[in-house]
């Protein structure tokens, strides 16, 4: 493949007249071309090193390379020893697979002579594209059978979960747990299914090299799922979520604001993964529609959304609690005042001061909503049954709004 890749490169580069460097979405340099007749020190350095400096790296990313999807013109930078770029983002179905760049010759003030001339290579740059894509995803027919046999033993086929017992990253190597990896506002993904998917699939491999805990991974169109060795800390789950954060927003060219890691209880035979994926999905759907939860979600911590999860129901379930209560409260509740001081009073264990310091008020505000919501019911919603039945009405409410995963 590499030896593919630097002859793509060289004969862009002779069509073109011009030197070339290909790097990755790391800025490790791939390729160059051999012929350049002037080159500047920052190439100069960049072949030398095979890395992006990082003051070179934050002239280029501020000209918005990161999530540009046409060659974007890079001007010169006398400071840094640079001359003038164009720099050609690689894509492959809206998926980043890494940067080309173009350098101007010396005497050139104007880009417009590269821009011209890049039509000319497009299929060059298609199959270079193709070629990247092959090799920093491992995007093979092997590697896709058995993520495919992974999320189907998943899903409870009883082939598939037989297989699985015996690769040789799960042969042993138990008890496990199973994580979902959800984009908390970008889990639906983008028009073409097979884009986000092949998305999520190379962003859940990225973000698990190195990391030993991390056993295999699969993407899907919505969300990833990571087989983990089981373990009572989560330093390797965060670092996970880190890298899944990074590495997700490189490759969708968009900002990725909050990841979350919903965690299985650990389990010690194959059959164990389909109640394990349940769980796992579970505990991401609760927190990306209740943040109390925090990123690093246990199945076990969600509390009455396991219960919400088990009673089924299609896309509308919950919408309707059927709490009387919980119904007059909402009609009355036009400028959304009491409910959210009523969740935060059950979530914060009827601490008023807590409450008034989330909401940015004064605890006598915060007695009087309360008063209030106490007439409009005529009980109090904070003791006995009206507060068990408020506050699951308040958890279906947020429950009906959860990923579809």
């Amino acid at each position: 493949m590499q030896q593919g890749v630097e002859q793509l490169v060289e004969q862009v580069a002779q069509k073109l007249g011009r030197g070339l460097s290909l790097e990755d979405l790391d800025g490790l340099l791939l390729a160059y071309s051999s012929n350049q007749s002037h080159a500047d020190r920052v190439r100069v350095n960049f072949l030398l090193s095979k890395k992006v400096p990082a003051d070179v790296s934050a002239w280029q990313l501020s000209h918005g390379i990161a999530t540009a999807v046409r060659p974007v013109v890079i001007p010169a930078n006398p400071g840094l020893g640079m001359l003038g770029r164009v720099c050609v983002p690689l894509l492959v179905r809206g998926f980043r697979v890494g940067y080309l760049w173009v350098q101007h010759d010396s005497a050139e003030e104007s880009p417009t002579a590269v821009l011209t001339q890049l039509p000319s290579v497009n299929h060059e740059l298609e199959t270079l594209s193709g070629l990247l894509l092959e090799s920093n995803t491992a995007e093979s027919e092997f590697r896709r059978g058995r993520e495919r046999e992974f999320l189907a033993a998943c899903a409870g086929e009883a082939g598939a979960i037989g297989a699985v017992s015996g690769w040789k990253e799960v042969q042993g190597r138990g008890p496990w747990q199973l994580v979902t990896v959800l984009d908390a506002d970008g889990w639906a993904g983008g028009p073409d299914s097979l884009a986000s998917t092949l998305i999520h699939r190379s962003t859940a491999l990225q973000s698990t090299v190195g990391v030993d805990a991390a056993l295999f991974s699969a993407g899907t169109e919505t969300h990833s799922v990571v087989l983990f060795r089981e373990s009572t800390g989560r330093a390797s789950h965060a670092q996970v979520l880190v890298h899944y954060q990074l590495e997700l927003a490189k490759r969708s060219g968009r900002s990725v604001d909050r990841i979350i890691l919903g965690i299985s209880e650990g389990f010690d035979r194959a059959r164990g993964l389909p109640e394990a994926y349940r769980q796992s999905r579970m505990a991401a759907q609760a927190a990306a529609v209740d943040p109390r939860l925090g990123e690093l979600v246990d199945c076990r911590s969600t509390g009455v959304y396991q219960l919400l999860a088990t009673a089924g129901g299609g896309a509308g379930a919950w919408l309707d609690s059927g709490s009387v209560y919980f119904q007059i409260l909402a009609d009355h509740d036009r400028n959304n005042e009491l409910i959210p001081v009523l969740e935060l009073l059950y979530d914060n264990d009827g601490a008023v001061q807590d409450v008034a310091d989330t909401l940015h008020l004064h605890r006598s505000s915060i007695y009087n909503r309360l008063a209030r919501i106490r007439q409009l019911l005529g009980v109090d919603p904070l003791k006995g049954m009206p507060r068990l039945e408020l506050s699951a009405a308040l958890k279906m409410r947020r429950w009906a709004g959860r990923p579809r995963i």
